[in-house]
């Protein structure tokens, strides 16, 4: 009898021009389908893991709204619908490929936040003129999203947060398999002298709430690392950041994994004060070390972080410096519940639902 012919998988995920969350969990992903991905700017692949196989479209502009225009023109131009059995997109600009790229999935991390839940905070951080070309830009491309989105087979979201973001400005239901951790690469040396902060340089993650409070607590240390990938709204903020930390506030920039894991091994405690994160990959690399978590009290934070694992509080200064001074009286009070929780996200869980997902859309 012959064999069944293996069934071949594309990943399609925006662009590599920094390490994140998303990042690890396209790696991941392609790791447990045995599946090629399709991208744009690969700066950061071979950072991350240099043995996935990845076909490059071409680079971006970088510029934006430039870099995010032209990634979507080259996934809407592309074609492997004869190459492959089954398409998955990451990532807010790959399903412009879902229009001839069937069966498909879109892992979604969220509807595109400046199109839709954000767009009045993106506009209000614009001068006179950069506001009408937003306004213009988002008027034209939502369109564009919003008819993407309608060829798309299947949606999985990240989160409970994004599924009803989802629902919100898709009318789409999403069902919900959560990023993993693997829990493996991780473990506990000590509980230093410094808290962790591990995230994009991006306006919506507010870490200048985290510099401010440890400003006002010099007895503490922070630890900031994190990059932003070219092209992207960045810059100006990451700078900005860069050029007003206190004496007790240091800023890494991207680190490798090796490094990154050496870190939450070696911290205090973990901070996020992203605003209404979708999900929140670091909270359980945090715990999976071990680690307490401070995280406001919004947004996929809620989903993953508990009153034994950490706290959550209200996005202020003084509320976060608060939840420091209670959870660093103590930190190695938590290390249990946190590494139970963490488990809980564990990659074993992920790579089960993966693999029923691809199946069921393969039938």
């Amino acid at each position: 009898m012959d064999q069944e012919k293996p069934v071949k998988i594309a990943i399609f995920h925006d662009y590599f021009g920094a390490i994140g969350g998303g990042e690890k969990v396209v790696i991941e992903m392609a790791k447990i389908l045995d599946a090629d991905i399709i991208t744009t700017d690969t700066d950061a692949v071979k950072k991350i893991d240099p043995t996935v196989r990845v076909i490059s479209l071409g680079k971006t502009i970088k510029f934006p709204p430039l870099k995010q225009i032209s990634a979507a023109f080259r996934f809407f131009i592309c074609d492997y619908s004869q190459q492959y059995d089954l398409f998955i997109f990451t990532g807010n600009w790959s399903h412009a490929a879902a229009h001839r790229h069937h069966p498909n999935i879109w892992y979604s991390y969220t509807p595109v936040r400046a199109f839709y839940d954000l767009y009045s905070t993106f506009l209000s951080r614009q001068n006179f003129v950069t506001r009408q070309l937003f306004r213009a830009w988002v008027h034209v491309h939502r369109f564009f999203d919003q008819r993407s989105i309608r060829h798309v087979d299947n949606i999985i979201a990240i989160s409970g947060n994004v599924q009803s973001r989802i629902l919100k400005y898709h009318n789409r239901h999403a069902e919900i398999i959560c990023p993993p951790v693997d829990t493996s690469l991780y473990h506990c040396i000590e509980y230093g002298n410094f808290w962790l902060s591990v995230n994009r340089l991006y306006p919506e993650k507010r870490i200048e709430l985290q510099i401010e409070a440890f400003r006002l607590i010099p007895e503490e240390n922070l630890v900031i690392v994190g990059g932003y990938s070219e092209g992207d709204h960045a810059a100006m903020y990451a700078e900005k950041i860069r050029l007003n930390l206190p004496p007790n506030v240091t800023l890494r920039r991207e680190v490798t994994g090796k490094e990154l894991v050496d870190l939450y091994a070696r911290c205090k405690g973990h901070i996020c004060t992203a605003l209404d994160e979708d999900y929140g990959l670091t909270p359980l690399e945090a715990m999976a070390s071990g680690k307490p978590v401070v995280a406001v009290n919004e947004g996929g934070y809620r989903e993953t972080v508990t009153d034994k694992t950490g706290l959550l509080v209200a996005p202020s200064v003084t509320s976060i410096i608060k939840a420091i001074r209670n959870v660093a009286q103590n930190p190695e009070q938590y290390r249990d519940a946190c590494l139970m929780r963490s488990k809980e996200f564990d990659l074993t869980q992920f790579s089960g639902l993966v693999k029923t997902a691809a199946c069921d859309m393969e039938k």
